[in-house]
């Protein structure tokens, strides 16, 4: 009966990693490469994450170089970044492109928080759903007579304090990254 716990514990986890992954592609201002985790280059007739032909760095706060192992995939890298819409326009200078974030203004900066707000509370939602699922099975041990009922609700206030857990997180995640967004 434990397993019902720990095995929401362990979905809770990898909606939260999602979560902390859908945060970290939000431009902020600030260069970071996971702004281009999700775009894929074609490769010698594949399909590859721009990570696995090239090297990222980010040399200041606000950019982005990427140096292709192969500089005849340069070409190629900067279609894929401009056809993307991450807002950033590549500079390709024959060895390395730069992505030079722009400073975002006070307007484009609430409308992230909302967004990031908006994450959060999806996130949130999935913790809820997680939660919902465990106590389901954990009410349907009780009604087929396998579980009493006071293990019963043992094992619901268990799932709900992993629950405030995740929110609690969920929260931590969402301030620090509203202040990130928010900080010129």
């Amino acid at each position: 009966m434990s397993d019902i716990v720990s095995e929401t514990k362990e979905s809770m986890e990898k909606s939260y990693q999602r979560l902390v992954q859908s945060l970290q592609k939000m431009r902020t201002g600030r260069a970071t490469p996971a702004l281009l985790d999700d775009i894929y280059v074609d490769y010698f007739g594949s399909s590859m994450p721009i990570q696995r032909i090239a090297t990222l760095a980010t040399p200041e706060p606000r950019v982005i170089t990427i140096q292709p192992f192969d500089k005849s995939s340069l070409d190629v890298i900067e279609k894929k970044i401009l056809s993307s819409n991450i807002g950033v326009t590549p500079q390709n200078d024959g060895k390395v492109i730069r992505l030079i974030i722009p400073p975002l203004s006070q307007d484009r900066r609430k409308e992230m928080v909302k967004q990031c707000k908006k994450i959060i509370e999806e996130g949130k939602v999935a913790f809820r759903t997680h939660r919902q699922d465990a106590n389901q099975k954990v009410k349907s041990f009780v009604k087929d007579n396998h579980l009493p009922e006071d293990q019963s609700k043992k094992m619901q206030d268990s799932i709900q304090k992993v629950t405030d857990e995740y929110i609690k997180k969920a929260d931590v995640l969402s301030d620090t990254k509203e202040k990130e967004i928010l900080q010129p």
